[in-house]
């Protein structure tokens, strides 16, 4: 079983920079693909961005593509996700996603963190 705790969440103007860490216990992550999703109010949950297990193939939703960057250390068990020029509608909570594997189109994680919220002020 892995646990995945998400921080780096919190409150930012419109065009600054978070950056978001996830950090696993319970297995490495290493052999894994991984990656971030995110929730607005009122909207499913949708994706961001995906990382391969190398950390060396990278893919984004078109919403996010320039200014989201995602990375991972595997020596630390860490999967990253750095924000620049955010919008208010990047406004949601964000998931760590462990696992992701790509079923009929659509990435589709077997393990959740437990979400941390931005919120990005206009």
């Amino acid at each position: 079983q892995v646990q995945l705790v998400e921080s780096g969440g919190g409150l930012v103007q419109a065009g600054g920079s978070l950056r978001l860490s996830c950090a696993a216990s319970g297995r490495t992550l290493s052999g894994y693909y991984m990656g971030w999703f995110r929730q607005a109010p009122g909207k499913e949950r949708e994706f961001v961005a995906s990382v391969n297990w190398s950390g060396g193939w990278t893919y984004y939703a078109d919403s996010v593509k320039g200014r989201f960057t995602i990375s991972r250390d595997n020596a630390k068990n860490t999967v990253y996700l750095q924000m620049n020029n955010l919008k208010p509608e990047d406004t949601a909570v964000y998931y760590c996603a462990g696992n992701l594997r790509l079923l009929g189109g659509r990435w589709s994680p077997e393990y959740w963190g437990q979400g941390t919220q931005v919120t990005v002020s206009s």
